[in-house]
């Protein structure tokens, strides 16, 4: 499970071959041993519990990094290597 990003104590990672669960585009942040998913298409919680000030957080990266993001899920359904994408600032 690649970490690709990190920023104010969220990790936030892909699994390789995670394409089977929830059936679309989804990325996991992790949060002081809390675990979430959430859609890359509309940032919707999946599953788990964040606490919404970080739920937030990771809605407004993932608006505003969907695209390296989708690229990232191709990537990663197929077993290769996701990459780097920059912090929330």
């Amino acid at each position: 499970m690649p970490t690709i990003s990190m920023f104010y104590g969220i990790l936030i990672c892909l699994y390789f071959y995670d394409n089977e669960r929830h059936q679309l585009p989804h990325i996991h942040a992790k949060y002081q041993g809390q675990m979430a998913s959430f859609s890359i298409l509309d940032g919707t919680v999946l599953s788990g519990n964040l606490p919404i000030a970080k739920v937030r957080l990771v809605q407004a990266w993932i608006e505003i990094h969907r695209e390296s993001l989708l690229a990232n899920w191709e990537l990663a359904v197929n077993g290769q290597k996701p990459f780097q994408i920059d912090p929330l600032r």
